[in-house]
């Protein structure tokens, strides 16, 4: 049982009495929590489970308030602890299968993303910096570029030749070693962050100059819109998918760095699940972008359909994103 230390001053919006009404619920939840421990999820009755998902929603109701008053910081973050354990047992004990995952990609994963978009935009920040440096270096060093990208990628440029022609000769083949080689990129830059954070940024730079070397580089060969409208349509989904995969690594790094009020080994825990669950939905546009890589992007498609189909890509990732999800569809799912 969850010991609740009173905090010195509790007097603006929260009441002593309010307090007392709801901690009964904090701690029954605590208890339905130990016994999952214990026994685990499986030994729980009906209506054991039935009053562990009603809590769990109370309880969140409960934080929101709590949160309104920072004199309740203590109980806000014993309540946030609560939570965070609910929310796995509750979710680890579900079944899987197609329909509980296009749920989980059309009602849930929208605010996972939004709830970690702190990290998913400092993964942009990190990619364009890097980017932007090598653009840079390789224009006052333009033998870096022969560095960076190999003679042989070099020699293509100076013959004014994409080195993506003989993808499409191969299509099935690549589409699959182009598909498994972004998933490992994504799942570096997501794994990385157990190293502190060193191997996503790692993962971000590399991917980052090279998209900076590779861009000035075309253009200085007069090959940009070759480039572009061959990265358009599949990158309007693959580059995302790698950027929100560094939030991921981001985010368990921040949890192994910086633990806050929790111990280390439960930030380590919240951090994993958060991350896991936040780098799992770029699966879906990680195949879909490896399809497009590999049959259409460089195919002698027209240039306006490949930014076409790459802008049209991008807004809809967008609008899936950031559109409105009520609450009550979440809610549902805990029933």
């Amino acid at each position: 049982m969850l010991s609740w230390s009173k905090p010195s001053t509790m007097a603006t919006i929260l009441s002593n009495q309010w307090i007392a009404k709801r901690r009964p619920h904090w701690e029954r939840l605590s208890s339905l929590l130990a016994q999952s421990d214990q026994s685990g999820l499986g030994q729980l009755s009906r209506a054991e489970l039935q009053e562990l998902a009603l809590l769990y929603r109370q309880v969140a109701a409960d934080l929101s308030v709590l949160r309104q008053d920072a004199t309740a910081r203590t109980y806000a973050e014993h309540v946030n602890q609560l939570l965070a354990r609910a929310h796995h047992i509750i979710y680890s004990g579900r079944k899987t299968n197609l329909l509980t995952l296009f749920r989980f990609l059309r009602d849930e994963y929208p605010l996972v993303v939004r709830r970690q978009l702190t990290y998913v935009l400092a993964s942009v920040l990190v990619s364009v910096a890097w980017g932007a440096l090598g653009a840079a270096i390789t224009i006052a060093r333009p033998e870096f570029m022969r560095h960076f990208v190999g003679p042989a990628m070099v020699a293509t440029m100076e013959r004014h030749e994409m080195w993506t022609k003989s993808v499409v000769s191969v299509a099935p083949t690549a589409s699959s070693y182009i598909m498994t080689n972004n998933l490992t990129v994504s799942f570096l830059a997501f794994a990385g962050g157990i190293l502190f954070g060193l191997g996503t940024l790692w993962i971000l730079y590399q991917n980052g100059m090279m998209l900076g070397v590779l861009g000035t580089a075309c253009h200085q060969y007069g090959m940009s819109l070759a480039l572009w409208s061959f990265v358009a349509p599949h990158g309007a989904l693959e580059l995302p998918a790698i950027l929100i995969a560094g939030g991921a690594g981001l985010r368990l790094g921040h949890a192994m760095l910086f633990p806050g009020p929790l111990r280390w080994k439960d930030s380590v825990a919240r951090g994993g699940i958060e991350a896991t669950r936040l780098v799992s939905g770029v699966i879906p546009m990680l195949i879909i972008a490896g399809c497009l890589e590999g049959f259409f992007s460089p195919s002698s498609a027209p240039v306006w359909l490949k930014f076409t189909v790459g802008g049209l890509l991008f807004s809809l990732l967008l609008i899936w994103l950031f559109r409105p999800v009520r609450p009550s569809i979440i809610n549902a799912r805990l029933d």
